[in-house]
């Protein structure tokens, strides 16, 4: 059994900044790609941003330069510094990752989600 912990959300102003974490347990052999997704109400989850176990990473257009992914994967935990925060910016965040319970299984879990809701 795996599981993502999320931790990070709450509420911030405008310009403001959050750090969100998701930490993975349990028995696996591997963590491939991490990643966060969010969804607002009324839309489709969307990718914010992934990263590789390499460390090669990946963003949604609208958080580029005011975001950034990053993982440890020493503590099999993967984080979102985000940064000059939009009102639009306003959604439950999920994390996701790509778990190789042996080295032939991947499967995908999710987090439970965390609220980041910014006013303006």
């Amino acid at each position: 059994q795996v599981q993502l912990v999320e931790s990070g959300g709450g509420l911030v102003q405008a310009g403001g900044s959050l750090r969100l974490s998701c930490a993975a347990s349990g028995s696996f052999f591997s963590i491939d790609r991490m990643g966060w997704y969010r969804q607002a109400p009324g839309k489709q989850r969307e990718l914010v941003a992934s990263i590789t176990s390499g460390g090669n990473t990946n963003y949604a257009d609208s958080v580029k330069g005011r975001f950034t992914i990053s993982r440890d994967n020493a503590k099999n935990t993967v984080y979102l510094q985000m940064n000059n925060l939009k009102p639009e910016d306003t959604a439950i965040y999920y994390c996701n990752a790509h778990v190789r319970v042996v080295t032939t299984i991947l499967y995908g879990y999710w987090g439970q989600g965390t609220q980041v809701t910014v006013s303006s």
